[in-house]
Protein backbone atom coordinates (compact mmCIF):
# COMPACT_ATOMS: atom_id res chain seq x y z
CA UNK A 1 0.00 0.00 0.00
CA UNK A 2 2.76 2.18 0.99
CA UNK A 3 4.37 1.46 -2.67
CA UNK A 4 1.26 2.37 -4.32
CA UNK A 5 0.86 5.80 -2.16
CA UNK A 6 4.24 6.74 -3.63
CA UNK A 7 3.08 6.30 -7.19
CA UNK A 8 -0.15 8.09 -6.36
CA UNK A 9 1.40 11.65 -5.24
CA UNK A 10 1.49 14.45 -7.52
CA UNK A 11 4.19 14.67 -10.40
CA UNK A 12 7.27 17.03 -9.05
CA UNK A 13 8.23 19.36 -11.64
CA UNK A 14 11.46 19.91 -10.79
CA UNK A 15 12.54 16.29 -10.48
CA UNK A 16 10.61 16.22 -14.19
CA UNK A 17 12.79 18.64 -15.44
CA UNK A 18 16.11 17.96 -13.41
CA UNK A 19 15.29 14.20 -15.50
CA UNK A 20 14.67 15.34 -18.61
CA UNK A 21 16.91 18.10 -18.62
CA UNK A 22 14.75 20.94 -19.43
CA UNK A 23 14.26 23.99 -17.61
CA UNK A 24 11.52 26.83 -17.74
CA UNK A 25 10.97 30.20 -17.80
CA UNK A 26 8.87 33.16 -17.80
CA UNK A 27 10.06 36.45 -19.28
CA UNK A 28 8.12 40.01 -18.19
CA UNK A 29 9.43 42.46 -21.31
CA UNK A 30 8.68 45.48 -20.01
CA UNK A 31 10.36 44.72 -16.65
CA UNK A 32 12.46 42.68 -18.35
CA UNK A 33 13.14 40.02 -15.58
CA UNK A 34 13.31 36.36 -16.33
CA UNK A 35 11.97 33.63 -14.10
CA UNK A 36 13.49 30.46 -13.84
CA UNK A 37 12.63 27.06 -12.77
CA UNK A 38 14.51 26.05 -9.83
CA UNK A 39 16.97 24.11 -11.80
CA UNK A 40 17.81 26.66 -14.88
CA UNK A 41 21.30 27.37 -12.85
CA UNK A 42 22.13 23.69 -12.10
CA UNK A 43 21.62 22.95 -16.02
CA UNK A 44 23.01 25.57 -17.61
CA UNK A 45 26.14 26.10 -15.23
CA UNK A 46 25.57 29.74 -14.04
CA UNK A 47 24.46 31.62 -11.12
CA UNK A 48 20.41 32.67 -11.26
CA UNK A 49 21.29 36.33 -10.93
CA UNK A 50 23.61 36.39 -14.14
CA UNK A 51 20.50 35.23 -16.14
CA UNK A 52 17.57 37.09 -14.24
CA UNK A 53 16.67 39.13 -17.18
CA UNK A 54 16.76 39.34 -20.87
CA UNK A 55 20.11 41.53 -21.23
CA UNK A 56 21.88 39.58 -19.04
CA UNK A 57 20.88 36.32 -20.42
CA UNK A 58 22.32 37.43 -23.72
CA UNK A 59 25.77 38.07 -22.82
CA UNK A 60 25.60 34.63 -22.26
CA UNK A 61 25.32 33.84 -25.88
CA UNK A 62 28.02 33.36 -27.91
CA UNK A 63 26.55 32.50 -31.58
CA UNK A 64 25.15 35.55 -34.12
CA UNK A 65 22.02 34.84 -35.77
CA UNK A 66 18.46 35.21 -34.47
CA UNK A 67 18.12 36.17 -30.28
CA UNK A 68 14.77 35.14 -28.45
CA UNK A 69 14.31 38.88 -28.64
CA UNK A 70 14.20 38.83 -32.33
CA UNK A 71 11.86 35.88 -31.82
CA UNK A 72 9.55 37.49 -30.19
CA UNK A 73 9.83 41.17 -30.61
CA UNK A 74 10.50 40.62 -34.38
CA UNK A 75 8.19 37.90 -35.50
CA UNK A 76 5.78 40.06 -38.18
CA UNK A 77 3.17 37.30 -36.60
CA UNK A 78 -0.05 38.07 -34.64
CA UNK A 79 -1.33 36.46 -30.96
CA UNK A 80 -4.89 35.15 -31.40
CA UNK A 81 -5.28 34.97 -28.31
CA UNK A 82 -3.11 31.48 -27.80
CA UNK A 83 0.17 32.91 -27.84
CA UNK A 84 2.51 32.56 -30.67
CA UNK A 85 5.27 29.84 -30.45
CA UNK A 86 9.15 29.81 -31.66
CA UNK A 87 11.89 27.72 -31.39
CA UNK A 88 15.42 28.72 -31.67
CA UNK A 89 19.23 27.14 -31.19
CA UNK A 90 22.02 29.17 -30.35
CA UNK A 91 25.34 28.37 -28.36
CA UNK A 92 25.40 29.74 -24.98
CA UNK A 93 28.59 29.65 -22.37
CA UNK A 94 28.34 29.50 -18.81
CA UNK A 95 31.60 31.87 -17.99
CA UNK A 96 33.92 33.71 -20.95
CA UNK A 97 36.48 31.03 -20.34
CA UNK A 98 33.87 28.07 -20.58
CA UNK A 99 33.39 25.57 -23.66
CA UNK A 100 30.05 26.36 -25.49
CA UNK A 101 27.39 24.15 -25.44
CA UNK A 102 23.81 24.40 -27.45
CA UNK A 103 20.54 25.06 -26.39
CA UNK A 104 17.26 24.65 -27.86
CA UNK A 105 15.08 26.66 -26.92
CA UNK A 106 11.14 26.52 -27.04
CA UNK A 107 8.11 28.87 -26.40
CA UNK A 108 5.69 30.92 -26.68
CA UNK A 109 5.13 34.72 -26.92
CA UNK A 110 1.68 36.49 -25.82
CA UNK A 111 0.42 39.38 -26.24
CA UNK A 112 -0.43 42.24 -23.93
CA UNK A 113 -3.04 45.14 -24.03
CA UNK A 114 -1.72 47.22 -25.68
CA UNK A 115 -1.69 45.03 -28.39
CA UNK A 116 2.51 43.84 -28.45
CA UNK A 117 4.51 41.33 -26.96
CA UNK A 118 4.08 41.28 -23.07
CA UNK A 119 5.89 37.77 -21.92
CA UNK A 120 7.01 34.78 -23.38
CA UNK A 121 7.02 31.60 -21.29
CA UNK A 122 9.38 29.09 -22.60
CA UNK A 123 11.48 25.94 -21.78
CA UNK A 124 15.57 25.15 -22.40
CA UNK A 125 17.48 22.12 -23.00
CA UNK A 126 21.02 21.38 -23.85
CA UNK A 127 21.33 20.15 -27.39
CA UNK A 128 24.99 19.82 -28.03
CA UNK A 129 25.40 15.91 -28.86
CA UNK A 130 22.38 16.44 -31.62
CA UNK A 131 24.26 19.69 -32.88
CA UNK A 132 27.00 18.00 -33.47
CA UNK A 133 25.40 15.03 -35.23
CA UNK A 134 24.07 17.74 -37.23
CA UNK A 135 26.76 19.48 -38.19
CA UNK A 136 28.55 16.28 -38.97
CA UNK A 137 25.83 15.04 -41.55
CA UNK A 138 25.89 19.31 -42.99
CA UNK A 139 29.42 18.90 -43.61
CA UNK A 140 29.39 15.50 -45.37
CA UNK A 141 26.26 16.90 -47.33
CA UNK A 142 27.92 19.91 -48.35
CA UNK A 143 31.71 19.71 -48.09
CA UNK A 144 34.46 17.51 -49.71
CA UNK A 145 35.95 15.39 -47.52
CA UNK A 146 39.54 15.08 -49.07
CA UNK A 147 39.70 19.05 -49.17
CA UNK A 148 37.53 20.72 -47.24
CA UNK A 149 36.13 22.91 -49.29
CA UNK A 150 32.53 22.60 -51.06
CA UNK A 151 31.38 20.04 -52.90
CA UNK A 152 29.87 20.38 -56.14
CA UNK A 153 26.41 20.19 -55.16
CA UNK A 154 26.84 23.15 -52.54
CA UNK A 155 29.11 24.81 -54.76
CA UNK A 156 26.53 24.97 -57.56
CA UNK A 157 24.14 26.15 -54.74
CA UNK A 158 26.29 28.95 -53.39
CA UNK A 159 27.48 29.69 -57.72
CA UNK A 160 23.25 30.33 -57.61
CA UNK A 161 22.58 32.27 -54.86
CA UNK A 162 26.05 34.63 -56.25
CA UNK A 163 24.61 35.17 -59.38
CA UNK A 164 21.28 36.12 -58.20
CA UNK A 165 22.79 38.38 -56.77
CA UNK A 166 25.03 39.42 -59.42
CA UNK A 167 21.27 39.99 -61.41
CA UNK A 168 19.34 41.39 -58.33
CA UNK A 169 21.69 43.74 -57.70
CA UNK A 170 22.45 44.89 -61.37
CA UNK A 171 26.29 43.66 -60.21
CA UNK A 172 28.45 41.42 -61.55
CA UNK A 173 30.55 38.21 -60.56
CA UNK A 174 32.92 35.99 -61.94
CA UNK A 175 33.50 31.66 -62.43
CA UNK A 176 36.29 30.05 -62.56
CA UNK A 177 37.15 26.32 -63.58
CA UNK A 178 40.44 25.33 -62.91
CA UNK A 179 41.76 21.96 -63.64
CA UNK A 180 45.28 20.37 -62.21
CA UNK A 181 47.13 19.23 -65.27
CA UNK A 182 48.32 16.03 -65.98
CA UNK A 183 46.34 14.02 -62.65
CA UNK A 184 46.54 10.55 -64.21
CA UNK A 185 50.11 10.53 -65.36
CA UNK A 186 50.26 11.90 -61.37
CA UNK A 187 48.11 8.81 -60.30
CA UNK A 188 50.21 6.44 -62.47
CA UNK A 189 53.50 7.82 -61.56
CA UNK A 190 52.53 7.90 -57.89
CA UNK A 191 49.50 6.15 -57.00
CA UNK A 192 46.49 7.86 -56.12
CA UNK A 193 47.32 7.94 -52.39
CA UNK A 194 49.87 10.87 -53.57
CA UNK A 195 47.52 12.55 -56.32
CA UNK A 196 44.85 12.77 -53.26
CA UNK A 197 47.70 14.56 -51.13
CA UNK A 198 48.21 16.79 -54.42
CA UNK A 199 44.59 17.42 -54.70
CA UNK A 200 44.88 18.23 -51.30
CA UNK A 201 47.80 20.62 -51.38
CA UNK A 202 46.10 22.59 -54.42
CA UNK A 203 42.84 23.71 -52.60
CA UNK A 204 44.85 24.72 -49.64
CA UNK A 205 47.10 27.01 -52.05
CA UNK A 206 44.01 28.35 -54.04
CA UNK A 207 42.16 29.23 -50.60
CA UNK A 208 45.65 31.02 -49.55
CA UNK A 209 44.88 33.34 -52.40
CA UNK A 210 41.42 34.05 -52.36
CA UNK A 211 39.75 36.64 -51.34
CA UNK A 212 37.72 36.74 -48.06
CA UNK A 213 34.33 36.37 -49.96
CA UNK A 214 35.01 34.55 -52.43
CA UNK A 215 34.13 30.64 -52.57
CA UNK A 216 36.05 27.97 -53.36
CA UNK A 217 34.89 24.14 -54.56
CA UNK A 218 35.49 21.00 -55.92
CA UNK A 219 33.79 20.30 -59.03
CA UNK A 220 35.19 17.39 -59.96
CA UNK A 221 37.72 14.76 -59.89
CA UNK A 222 40.78 17.06 -60.69
CA UNK A 223 38.48 20.33 -61.31
CA UNK A 224 38.01 23.45 -58.93
CA UNK A 225 35.69 26.00 -59.10
CA UNK A 226 36.22 29.36 -57.90
CA UNK A 227 33.25 32.06 -56.96
CA UNK A 228 34.10 35.75 -57.74
CA UNK A 229 31.73 37.73 -56.31
CA UNK A 230 31.94 41.56 -57.47
CA UNK A 231 33.96 40.56 -60.20
CA UNK A 232 35.24 42.74 -63.55
CA UNK A 233 36.11 40.66 -66.20
CA UNK A 234 39.84 42.58 -65.80
CA UNK A 235 39.45 41.22 -62.28
CA UNK A 236 38.57 37.80 -63.56
CA UNK A 237 42.45 37.04 -65.35
CA UNK A 238 43.95 39.17 -62.29
CA UNK A 239 42.05 36.28 -59.93
CA UNK A 240 43.03 33.34 -62.19
CA UNK A 241 46.95 34.58 -62.79
CA UNK A 242 46.87 34.92 -59.11
CA UNK A 243 45.26 31.60 -58.52
CA UNK A 244 47.88 29.48 -61.52
CA UNK A 245 50.93 31.26 -60.08
CA UNK A 246 49.85 30.21 -56.28
CA UNK A 247 50.40 26.34 -57.32
CA UNK A 248 52.92 26.60 -59.87
CA UNK A 249 55.48 28.57 -57.99
CA UNK A 250 56.55 25.69 -55.61
CA UNK A 251 56.62 22.37 -55.78
CA UNK A 252 54.23 20.62 -53.48
CA UNK A 253 55.34 18.46 -50.81
CA UNK A 254 53.61 14.66 -50.81
CA UNK A 255 54.96 11.93 -48.81
CA UNK A 256 56.46 10.42 -52.17
CA UNK A 257 58.56 13.72 -52.05
CA UNK A 258 58.19 16.91 -54.12
CA UNK A 259 56.06 17.06 -57.28
CA UNK A 260 55.84 19.93 -59.66
CA UNK A 261 52.15 20.40 -60.54
CA UNK A 262 50.36 22.99 -62.60
CA UNK A 263 46.83 24.28 -62.72
CA UNK A 264 45.02 25.17 -65.67
CA UNK A 265 42.33 27.65 -65.98
CA UNK A 266 38.66 29.08 -68.18
CA UNK A 267 36.57 31.78 -67.20
CA UNK A 268 32.85 33.31 -67.30
CA UNK A 269 32.05 37.04 -66.03
CA UNK A 270 28.08 36.63 -65.69
CA UNK A 271 25.55 37.80 -66.25
CA UNK A 272 27.74 39.52 -69.01
CA UNK A 273 28.77 36.02 -70.86
CA UNK A 274 26.10 33.84 -69.18
CA UNK A 275 22.23 33.95 -68.23
CA UNK A 276 21.81 31.08 -65.66
CA UNK A 277 24.19 28.83 -63.77
CA UNK A 278 24.08 26.17 -66.14
CA UNK A 279 25.39 28.72 -68.81
CA UNK A 280 28.08 29.43 -66.34
CA UNK A 281 29.29 26.23 -65.57
CA UNK A 282 29.09 25.13 -69.56
CA UNK A 283 30.78 28.05 -70.75
CA UNK A 284 33.90 28.24 -68.29
CA UNK A 285 34.08 24.25 -68.73
CA UNK A 286 34.76 25.93 -72.69
CA UNK A 287 37.28 28.08 -71.88
CA UNK A 288 38.89 25.24 -69.76
CA UNK A 289 39.31 23.47 -72.71
CA UNK A 290 39.74 26.40 -75.04
CA UNK A 291 42.92 26.92 -72.28
CA UNK A 292 44.18 22.97 -72.21
CA UNK A 293 44.20 22.81 -75.80
CA UNK A 294 46.41 26.02 -76.08
CA UNK A 295 49.01 25.13 -73.29
CA UNK A 296 48.76 23.83 -70.00
CA UNK A 297 49.46 26.19 -67.06
CA UNK A 298 47.31 29.05 -68.64
CA UNK A 299 43.89 30.97 -68.83
CA UNK A 300 41.46 31.53 -71.05
CA UNK A 301 38.09 33.57 -70.44
CA UNK A 302 34.93 32.36 -72.29
CA UNK A 303 34.27 34.78 -75.73
CA UNK A 304 31.30 33.92 -77.46
CA UNK A 305 31.37 31.40 -80.70
CA UNK A 306 28.60 32.14 -83.10
CA UNK A 307 29.69 28.63 -84.87
CA UNK A 308 29.85 26.59 -81.46
CA UNK A 309 26.61 27.96 -80.04
CA UNK A 310 24.76 27.71 -83.79
CA UNK A 311 25.80 23.63 -83.87
CA UNK A 312 25.15 22.90 -80.28
CA UNK A 313 21.40 24.29 -80.88
CA UNK A 314 21.31 22.20 -83.87
CA UNK A 315 22.90 18.65 -81.66
CA UNK A 316 19.70 19.54 -79.35
CA UNK A 317 17.51 19.81 -82.38
CA UNK A 318 19.29 16.91 -83.85
CA UNK A 319 19.22 14.74 -80.35
CA UNK A 320 15.24 15.84 -79.99
CA UNK A 321 13.89 14.37 -83.59
CA UNK A 322 16.66 10.97 -83.32
CA UNK A 323 15.36 10.21 -79.96
CA UNK A 324 11.64 11.30 -81.38
CA UNK A 325 11.91 8.96 -84.59
CA UNK A 326 13.21 5.89 -82.46
CA UNK A 327 10.37 5.96 -80.19
CA UNK A 328 7.96 6.54 -82.78
CA UNK A 329 9.38 3.52 -84.51
CA UNK A 330 10.20 5.54 -88.02
CA UNK A 331 12.99 3.81 -88.35
CA UNK A 332 12.70 2.07 -91.68
CA UNK A 333 15.09 -0.05 -94.34
CA UNK A 334 15.91 0.25 -97.79
CA UNK A 335 17.66 -2.34 -99.65
CA UNK A 336 20.53 -2.18 -102.05
CA UNK A 337 20.74 -5.25 -104.49
CA UNK A 338 24.35 -6.89 -104.70
CA UNK A 339 25.09 -9.00 -108.06
CA UNK A 340 27.07 -11.57 -108.73
CA UNK A 341 29.41 -9.72 -111.72
CA UNK A 342 28.99 -12.57 -114.33
CA UNK A 343 25.13 -13.51 -113.97
CA UNK A 344 23.81 -10.22 -112.68
CA UNK A 345 21.96 -12.07 -110.27
CA UNK A 346 20.74 -10.98 -106.91
CA UNK A 347 23.12 -12.31 -103.76
CA UNK A 348 22.39 -10.60 -100.81
CA UNK A 349 20.77 -6.98 -100.51
CA UNK A 350 22.41 -4.23 -98.49
CA UNK A 351 19.98 -3.00 -95.42
CA UNK A 352 20.08 0.74 -95.12
CA UNK A 353 18.98 3.03 -93.06
CA UNK A 354 16.19 5.86 -93.70
CA UNK A 355 14.81 7.86 -90.97
CA UNK A 356 10.73 8.87 -91.90
CA UNK A 357 10.75 12.64 -91.09
CA UNK A 358 7.27 13.50 -89.31
CA UNK A 359 6.62 15.39 -92.47
CA UNK A 360 6.52 12.41 -94.30
CA UNK A 361 9.88 12.47 -96.03
CA UNK A 362 12.94 10.38 -95.62
CA UNK A 363 16.38 11.07 -94.38
CA UNK A 364 18.58 8.73 -95.62
CA UNK A 365 21.72 6.73 -93.54
CA UNK A 366 24.70 9.65 -95.05
CA UNK A 367 22.20 12.37 -93.31
CA UNK A 368 21.88 10.90 -89.76
CA UNK A 369 24.54 9.20 -88.83
CA UNK A 370 27.12 11.57 -88.89
CA UNK A 371 24.84 13.57 -86.59
CA UNK A 372 24.17 10.76 -84.42
CA UNK A 373 28.15 10.10 -84.30
CA UNK A 374 28.49 13.94 -83.07
CA UNK A 375 25.83 13.50 -80.62
CA UNK A 376 26.41 9.74 -78.91
CA UNK A 377 22.72 7.97 -80.22
CA UNK A 378 24.41 6.10 -83.73
CA UNK A 379 24.73 2.98 -80.84
CA UNK A 380 20.71 3.31 -80.69
CA UNK A 381 20.33 3.49 -84.21
CA UNK A 382 22.26 0.59 -85.12
CA UNK A 383 20.80 -1.64 -82.52
CA UNK A 384 17.33 -0.54 -84.27
CA UNK A 385 18.47 -1.27 -87.54
CA UNK A 386 20.02 -4.83 -86.70
CA UNK A 387 16.60 -5.46 -85.47
CA UNK A 388 15.12 -4.68 -88.69
CA UNK A 389 17.32 -6.16 -90.47
CA UNK A 390 16.90 -10.05 -88.19
CA UNK A 391 13.20 -9.69 -88.41
CA UNK A 392 13.58 -9.45 -92.22
CA UNK A 393 15.53 -12.18 -92.20
CA UNK A 394 13.64 -13.97 -90.12
CA UNK A 395 10.32 -13.35 -92.00
CA UNK A 396 11.93 -14.06 -95.57
CA UNK A 397 14.13 -17.41 -95.62
CA UNK A 398 14.84 -16.56 -98.96
CA UNK A 399 16.81 -13.20 -98.23
CA UNK A 400 20.49 -12.72 -97.72
CA UNK A 401 21.53 -9.62 -96.21
CA UNK A 402 23.86 -7.06 -95.00
CA UNK A 403 24.03 -4.25 -92.13
CA UNK A 404 26.30 -1.52 -91.59
CA UNK A 405 27.91 -1.35 -88.03
CA UNK A 406 29.38 2.18 -87.15
CA UNK A 407 32.27 2.81 -85.07
CA UNK A 408 31.04 3.43 -81.66
CA UNK A 409 28.70 0.25 -82.00
CA UNK A 410 32.12 -2.33 -83.36
CA UNK A 411 33.14 -1.15 -79.15
CA UNK A 412 29.98 -1.78 -77.81
CA UNK A 413 29.41 -5.45 -75.73
CA UNK A 414 26.14 -3.86 -76.09
CA UNK A 415 25.89 -4.13 -79.43
CA UNK A 416 26.94 -7.95 -80.03
CA UNK A 417 25.67 -9.11 -77.10
CA UNK A 418 22.34 -7.85 -78.74
CA UNK A 419 23.43 -9.74 -81.85
CA UNK A 420 23.60 -12.81 -79.87
CA UNK A 421 20.73 -12.82 -78.28
CA UNK A 422 19.00 -11.75 -81.38
CA UNK A 423 20.53 -15.18 -83.45
CA UNK A 424 19.97 -17.30 -80.52
CA UNK A 425 16.10 -16.58 -80.65
CA UNK A 426 16.55 -17.02 -84.29
CA UNK A 427 19.14 -18.97 -85.24
CA UNK A 428 18.56 -20.06 -88.89
CA UNK A 429 19.62 -16.40 -89.78
CA UNK A 430 23.12 -16.00 -88.88
CA UNK A 431 23.93 -18.10 -91.89
CA UNK A 432 22.27 -15.49 -94.22
CA UNK A 433 23.45 -12.13 -92.39
CA UNK A 434 26.89 -10.32 -93.09
CA UNK A 435 27.84 -7.74 -91.06
CA UNK A 436 30.04 -4.79 -93.23
CA UNK A 437 32.54 -2.43 -91.30
CA UNK A 438 34.33 0.22 -92.80
CA UNK A 439 37.96 -0.01 -93.28
CA UNK A 440 38.94 3.18 -90.63
CA UNK A 441 37.56 1.20 -88.52
CA UNK A 442 39.25 -2.09 -88.93
CA UNK A 443 42.59 0.06 -89.09
CA UNK A 444 41.71 2.13 -86.12
CA UNK A 445 42.79 -0.78 -83.69
CA UNK A 446 43.57 -3.85 -85.53
CA UNK A 447 43.57 -6.37 -82.33
CA UNK A 448 39.67 -4.89 -81.06
CA UNK A 449 38.68 -5.20 -84.81
CA UNK A 450 40.04 -8.79 -84.74
CA UNK A 451 38.13 -8.96 -81.68
CA UNK A 452 34.79 -8.07 -83.32
CA UNK A 453 35.11 -9.96 -86.18
CA UNK A 454 35.81 -13.39 -84.21
CA UNK A 455 32.85 -12.97 -81.93
CA UNK A 456 30.58 -11.77 -85.06
CA UNK A 457 31.92 -14.70 -86.77
CA UNK A 458 31.46 -17.45 -83.57
CA UNK A 459 27.85 -16.19 -83.69
CA UNK A 460 27.62 -17.56 -87.87
CA UNK A 461 27.59 -14.59 -89.49
CA UNK A 462 30.19 -13.40 -92.42
CA UNK A 463 32.17 -10.12 -92.07
CA UNK A 464 32.35 -7.75 -94.94
CA UNK A 465 35.33 -4.89 -95.04
CA UNK A 466 33.15 -1.55 -96.45
CA UNK A 467 34.58 1.32 -98.14
CA UNK A 468 38.00 -0.86 -99.00
CA UNK A 469 40.27 1.26 -100.17
CA UNK A 470 39.89 4.31 -98.36
CA UNK A 471 41.98 3.68 -95.25
CA UNK A 472 44.65 1.94 -97.42
CA UNK A 473 44.48 -1.11 -95.07
CA UNK A 474 47.58 -3.54 -95.26
CA UNK A 475 46.79 -7.00 -97.15
CA UNK A 476 48.99 -8.28 -93.93
CA UNK A 477 46.24 -6.50 -91.39
CA UNK A 478 43.48 -7.61 -93.89
CA UNK A 479 44.70 -11.51 -93.63
CA UNK A 480 44.96 -10.96 -89.57
CA UNK A 481 41.34 -9.55 -89.72
CA UNK A 482 40.22 -13.05 -90.83
CA UNK A 483 37.47 -11.38 -93.36
CA UNK A 484 34.88 -12.98 -95.66
CA UNK A 485 34.50 -9.85 -98.29
CA UNK A 486 35.82 -6.93 -99.12
CA UNK A 487 33.66 -3.79 -100.71
CA UNK A 488 36.05 -2.02 -103.15
CA UNK A 489 35.32 2.15 -102.43
CA UNK A 490 33.46 3.31 -105.08
CA UNK A 491 35.11 6.53 -105.37
CA UNK A 492 37.64 4.08 -107.08
CA UNK A 493 35.75 2.08 -108.86
CA UNK A 494 33.65 4.94 -110.56
CA UNK A 495 36.93 6.36 -112.56
CA UNK A 496 38.70 3.39 -113.55
CA UNK A 497 37.28 4.05 -117.22
CA UNK A 498 39.18 7.14 -117.04
CA UNK A 499 42.25 7.05 -114.72
CA UNK A 500 44.75 5.21 -114.77
CA UNK A 501 46.15 5.44 -111.20
CA UNK A 502 42.62 4.29 -110.13
CA UNK A 503 42.52 1.38 -112.40
CA UNK A 504 45.51 0.16 -111.37
CA UNK A 505 44.60 -0.18 -107.54
CA UNK A 506 40.87 -1.81 -108.19
CA UNK A 507 42.88 -4.33 -110.20
CA UNK A 508 45.53 -4.79 -107.71
CA UNK A 509 43.10 -5.18 -105.02
CA UNK A 510 40.75 -7.72 -106.56
CA UNK A 511 43.73 -9.68 -107.67
CA UNK A 512 45.24 -9.67 -104.05
CA UNK A 513 41.90 -10.45 -102.40
CA UNK A 514 41.43 -12.82 -104.57
CA UNK A 515 45.37 -14.63 -103.73
CA UNK A 516 43.68 -14.31 -99.75
CA UNK A 517 40.41 -16.23 -100.90
CA UNK A 518 38.18 -13.11 -100.06
CA UNK A 519 35.54 -12.22 -102.10
CA UNK A 520 35.18 -8.97 -103.86
CA UNK A 521 32.32 -6.34 -104.31
CA UNK A 522 32.67 -3.13 -106.37
CA UNK A 523 31.13 -0.20 -105.28
CA UNK A 524 29.50 2.78 -107.52
CA UNK A 525 29.38 0.76 -110.68
CA UNK A 526 27.26 2.97 -113.12
CA UNK A 527 27.88 1.97 -116.91
CA UNK A 528 28.64 -2.02 -119.01
CA UNK A 529 31.60 -1.39 -119.54
CA UNK A 530 32.75 -0.60 -115.83
CA UNK A 531 31.01 -3.91 -114.80
CA UNK A 532 32.51 -5.86 -118.07
CA UNK A 533 36.58 -4.62 -117.13
CA UNK A 534 35.62 -5.75 -113.09
CA UNK A 535 34.38 -8.89 -114.20
CA UNK A 536 37.30 -9.87 -116.59
CA UNK A 537 39.68 -8.52 -113.58
CA UNK A 538 37.73 -11.48 -111.62
CA UNK A 539 35.70 -9.40 -109.54
CA UNK A 540 32.64 -11.35 -108.10
CA UNK A 541 30.08 -8.96 -106.86
CA UNK A 542 28.63 -5.45 -108.71
CA UNK A 543 26.73 -3.12 -106.56
CA UNK A 544 25.93 0.60 -107.70
CA UNK A 545 23.10 1.93 -110.32
CA UNK A 546 23.63 -0.36 -112.84
CA UNK A 547 22.45 -3.13 -111.19
CA UNK A 548 19.73 -1.48 -109.06
CA UNK A 549 19.50 1.37 -105.97
CA UNK A 550 18.20 1.31 -102.72
CA UNK A 551 14.26 0.90 -102.60
CA UNK A 552 12.03 0.41 -99.99
CA UNK A 553 10.29 -2.45 -101.83
CA UNK A 554 10.83 -5.94 -101.28
CA UNK A 555 11.83 -7.35 -104.25
CA UNK A 556 12.56 -11.23 -102.51
CA UNK A 557 9.02 -11.59 -101.07
CA UNK A 558 8.13 -14.30 -104.14
CA UNK A 559 11.72 -16.30 -104.31
CA UNK A 560 11.67 -19.43 -103.14
CA UNK A 561 13.99 -20.02 -100.37
CA UNK A 562 17.60 -20.02 -101.28
CA UNK A 563 20.73 -20.57 -99.34
CA UNK A 564 23.18 -17.80 -98.31
CA UNK A 565 25.54 -16.56 -101.00
CA UNK A 566 29.24 -18.25 -101.16
CA UNK A 567 31.68 -16.18 -99.67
Amino acid sequence: MIQNDRFRRRPDASAILRATGHATYRWDLAADTLIWSDNAAELLGTAITEIGNGKGYAQHVATDGQTRFDAVMNSGLRDAGTGVPYQLEYAFRATPEAAPVWIEDSGSWFVGLEGTPAYAQGVVRIVTARHEREQALTQKAQFDPLTGELNRIHLVDVLRETFDDAVRFKSSCGFLMIAIDNLGQLNQAYGFAVADEVIAQVAKRLRSVLRGKDKLGVFSGNKFGVILTNCTPEELDIAADRLITAVRSETVPTSAGPVAVTVTAGGVNAPRHARSVEEILARALDALAGARARRHGSFAAYKPNIELEAQRKENVRATDEIVAALNERRIQLAFEPVVGAANRNVAFYECLMRVQRPDGGLASANEIVPIAERIGLVRMLDHRVLELVVKELNEFPQLNASVNVSPGSTNDPGWWLGLGAMLKAYPAVAQRLTVEITETTAIRDIDDARGFVARVKDLGCRIAIDDFGAGFTSFRNLRKLGVDMVKIDGAFVQNILCNEDDRAFVQTLIELARRLGLKTVAEWVQDEETAKLLLGWGCDYLQGALVGLATNDRPWRDEAPRIAASA
